[in-house]
């Protein structure tokens, strides 16, 4: 149960989704299929050997293929999100949504299969076939009542984990926030009160699962559409007559008098402040319909302000998030090949959720979502979606249970070391970058949008805006507001446009630059066409005289140009050389690339100035820095020219007091092998692979970026401009709407940093 603040148009979404290869997931090799005879030992011949393997023994099918990390997620689209019944087809963009999730969350492949079929026993007969090929099964978006009957079915013929997420994903995390609201409130589990509104597979899921938890069955008022579910009702099905009590009330404002906690999972403003002033001291309120709450957390808190409030949205606190459970339980499950998802592993998560919002929040998480999740406490119950410590303690948490329970087939002999396998499964730079856009709606900035009248600057100016993330100030002529509604923008005028022709601060730009340059061969009226003539001049100048907090450009023209333009403008840092850093990020691992932008050549100093400003770029990006000064030879071998600057770069740094690890020259199939550094090179400083490649010049740099985006499969990012007095991000000629976006946002983290160094210098 989620839902997230972020907004699009339906152009953009479906742009989205059919831009490139169309849909959401592709297959690739895991080994390499160069050769004739990587072919022959992939299939024939060689494929014979494991075929004989698995044969002899089935538990081998683990060790030789890929279904020990391999998941099904399966619907047949009868209850797609909140849209009803439209059909199996229809519910593939979602399945392929969950895949990816499975993938960016906990390194679990998974591929979706739509069944086209309403018809429960053809359904499980499709799915139980399945079981050779899948370490798990994920159910997803069923309708109740059958989705009950196709899970308890398929857990009792299959002796894989099947899950489903809608009622069992929902359950753990809402259990995880009930016991720490239970915490905060001193009450215990099984004394507890509790209103579950509605009857459909989440609530039985939660209603099941708290009971199982402690809370007693005689204290859950389950309540439908016709009312409270008592036992003297004669129109129950076999999953409400379950939780069926003997009482007298029969309304869902009588069941909620004196009640602890109400579990929504219904429709919107169906509980009103007149019935949260009913409850007990200090009312525990989920409200998790979808899209809108059974009441709004404002309205709630006007009525109870003693109340602990959670949904299912990212734009209040307390969001109970489905992500923050089905990745690392399926990621658990498969690492001990568990037979089964039972009781056992579930509490054993929602525990395991609950103990990790109580410890103190890492910096970057903190930073991201602002005073809202800075520590325990009645607005942060549940820990936050990218919490970059979930892979490693929910996993390890139902790994345990699950062994624990009997129904592991795998053991793990030594937990420790499985939780640091998990901790350097993921690549924290994903992680890194999605808090970013949290740090954003937390700390809005103002970002001037230079071109702000090409059609795809548009559109990110739309989407900064609309998605909380600051004000878009775009620079452009008047018919800007005419092109935003062409884009279905209902109010043009809520944006702020700036025009380099005739905005009344056209002349506070040409004698800011004027002042700058008077001395350097320019006049003023060459200042003055300058600013009229091009956004970009009349943009830097903007940002130098305080009227936005950060500007992105460079869509328009080569990077060069847009960067010679900004700096005309807007000085380097005090001692600083500006540079570009690139940024790969592949599977697990983030490699940081510079000088890809600015200097040709750099000097001694240069390249120490750059591997300083880089390392602290590098633990904004989640990592731990290791420098390498890159080059052709390897500590001299082969000898050559134009290593001395980098060796000299080294004992430059060695005069300072670094808080990171470097070494050089080294080649970079010896830079990023640390396996080849403790084979050969023993004496190397570093502790792993480098992370941080400072380049030898500009030329060698930007190929080496340029040619990883185009050939290399993995996702090249920038080039980031580091080394200017005021946060400027140029973006390539080919940047997305997207693209845009993610640079306006880490332009406005970086202002939001540099402000904050500066209150911190203050006396």
């Amino acid at each position: 149960m989620s839902e997230s603040n972020v907004r699009y148009t339906e152009a953009e979404a479906l742009e989205f989704h059919s831009r490139g290869r169309p849909g959401k997931i592709e297959i690739i090799a895991s080994k390499p299929m160069a050769t004739q005879r990587d072919l022959a030992l992939a299939y024939s011949p060689g494929v014979a050997v494991p075929v004989r393997a698995i044969a002899e023994n089935p538990g081998c099918a683990y060790d030789y293929t890929a279904k020990g990390n391999l998941v099904a997620v399966i619907s047949n689209g009868t209850a797609i999100l909140g849209l009803g019944n439209l059909g199996a087809l229809a519910s593939k963009p979602v399945m392929e949504g969950k895949a990816v999730l499975f993938k960016r969350f906990a390194d679990v492949d998974a591929i979706d299969l739509e069944l086209n079929t309403e018809d429960a026993a053809r359904f499980i007969d499709a799915v139980e076939l399945l079981e050779p090929s899948f370490g798990g099964i994920n159910l997803e978006d069923i309708a109740a009542p059958d989705c009950f009957i196709i899970e308890q079915t398929l857990r009792e013929r299959m002796n894989i984990p099947v899950f489903h997420d809608d009622q069992h994903g929902t359950a753990i995390i809402t259990a995880a926030g009930l016991i720490n609201a239970c915490h905060l409130t001193g009450r215990e589990m099984r004394d507890i009160r509790v209103v579950v509104n509605g009857a459909g597979a989440a609530a039985i899921a939660c209603t099941e699962l708290i009971k199982a938890m402690g809370v007693r069955h005689d204290h859950v008022l389950m309540c439908d559409r016709k009312g409270v579910i008592t036992k003297t009702r004669d129109d129950l099905d076999q999953w409400k007559s379950a939780h069926a009590v003997d009482t007298d009330r029969e309304t869902l404002a009588e069941a909620l008098v004196g009640a602890d906690v109400f579990l929504g999972l219904s429709a919107a403003n169906v509980l009103t402040p007149e019935m949260v002033k009913t409850m007990g001291k200090e009312p525990i309120i989920f409200a998790m319909a979808n899209p809108d709450p059974e009441i709004w957390p404002p309205l709630a808190m006007e009525a109870r302000p003693d109340a602990i409030i959670a949904t299912g949205r990212s734009d209040f606190p307390n969001q109970v998030n489905n992500v923050l459970g089905f990745p690392f339980i399926f990621r658990g499950a498969l690492d001990v090949r568990a037979t089964a998802i039972n009781d056992e592993m579930k509490i054993a998560a929602a525990e395991a959720l609950a103990e990790l919002a109580r410890e103190p929040v890492p910096e970057e998480v903190a930073r991201a979502y602002g005073g809202r999740s800075h520590s325990f406490g009645r607005e942060y119950i549940i820990p936050a979606p990218f919490d970059p410590r979930l892979m490693e303690i929910v996993a390890a948490a139902v790994a345990e249970a699950a062994v624990k329970s009997g129904v592991a087939q795998k053991p793990i002999p030594d937990m420790e070391a499985y939780r640091e396998q998990l901790r350097a499964r993921l690549n924290p730079t994903v992680g890194v970058m999605s808090l970013a856009y949290e740090g954003a709606r937390a700390n809005p900035k103002r970002v001037l949008f230079a071109e702000g009248e090409e059609p795809n600057v548009l559109r990110a100016a739309i989407a900064f805006k609309e998605n909380g993330y600051g004000t878009p100030v775009l620079v452009g002529r008047e018919d800007v507001y005419d092109l935003l509604k062409e884009m279905g923008v209902d109010n043009p005028q809520e944006y702020e446009v700036l025009n380099s022709r005739n905005s009344p601060l056209v002349g506070r730009a040409v004698e800011h630059i004027y002042q700058k340059h008077q001395r350097h061969g320019f006049l003023k009226r060459e200042i003055e066409r300058m600013v009229n003539q091009d956004r970009n001049y009349f943009a830097a100048a903007m940002l130098s005289l305080g009227e936005a907090d950060a500007m992105i450009t460079g869509t328009t023209r080569p990077f060069s140009q847009s960067l010679r333009q900004v700096r005309t403008v807007i000085d380097d840092e005090p001692g600083a050389t500006p540079f570009g850093i690139n940024v790969i990020v592949g599977r697990g691992h983030t490699v940081l690339i510079a000088d890809t932008a600015v200097t040709e050549r750099p000097t001694a100093q240069q390249y120490a100035a750059i591997a300083l400003r880089a390392s602290a770029f590098a633990r904004r990006m989640g990592l731990e820095p290791r420098v390498s000064f890159t080059s052709y030879t390897t500590f001299g071998n082969p000898p050559g020219m134009h290593i001395e600057e980098l060796r000299e770069a080294v004992t430059i740094l060695d005069g300072f007091q670094t808080d990171f690890e470097y070494e050089g020259e080294m080649a970079p199939d010896v830079a990023l092998n640390y396996e080849l550094q403790q084979r050969f090179y023993t004496f190397s400083r570093l502790s792993g692979p480098a992370n941080i490649l400072v380049m030898p010049g500009l030329q060698s740099a930007s190929l080496s970026a340029k040619l990883l985006r185009e050939l290399g499969g993995e996702s090249v990012l920038g080039p980031y401009v580091l080394g200017l007095e005021h946060p400027v991000q140029i973006a390539p000629m080919t940047a997305t709407a997207s693209d845009l976006v993610m640079l306006a946002v880490l332009a406005a983290g970086d202002a939001h940093a540099r402000q904050q160094r500066q209150a911190a210098r203050r006396p």
